[in-house]
């Protein structure tokens, strides 16, 4: 098995060598061995997890999330039902945040529709809808 230094990892990762050790301290994944010089080790099934937790913040988890993924992969009674039950609750979610976002954009767009940009600040609607004025 190859051993991979910090920086290589790093490198065919794409993740900063910060968030490496970050993702250490998290435990979401392994302490490396380190060499007889003190380098860390990292064996070639990291960059693997650093893809999958990469690919799993893409697609809206948490660390938190993250986490309990990986450990869900790890367990050999967990069933794809598990992991598509946390899929499921992601992806309701997502929506939550798109209905609120896309509530936020209609308050907005109602707010810019009756600011002529004339005026002092005080007189801005934005600004009075904003301060409750």
């Amino acid at each position: 098995m190859e051993t991979l230094t910090i920086g290589k990892v790093a490198k065919q990762t794409g993740v900063g060598i910060e968030t490496i050790r970050f993702y250490e301290r998290q435990k979401l994944i392994d302490p490396p061995p380190r060499s007889a010089s003190g380098y860390r080790q990292y064996p070639d099934t990291t960059v693997q997890r650093l893809h999958f937790i990469r690919r799993s913040k893409k697609l809206g988890f948490s660390l938190k999330e993250i986490r309990e993924l990986l450990e869900l992969h790890a367990d050999p009674q967990a069933t794809c039902g598990d992991i598509r039950q946390r899929a499921e609750r992601k992806l309701a979610d997502i929506n939550k945040r798109i209905d609120d976002l896309e509530k936020m954009r209609g308050s907005l767009e109602i707010l810019l529709a009756s600011c002529s940009s004339n005026g002092t600040s005080m007189e801005c609607p934005v600004m009075q809808a904003i301060t409750g004025e």
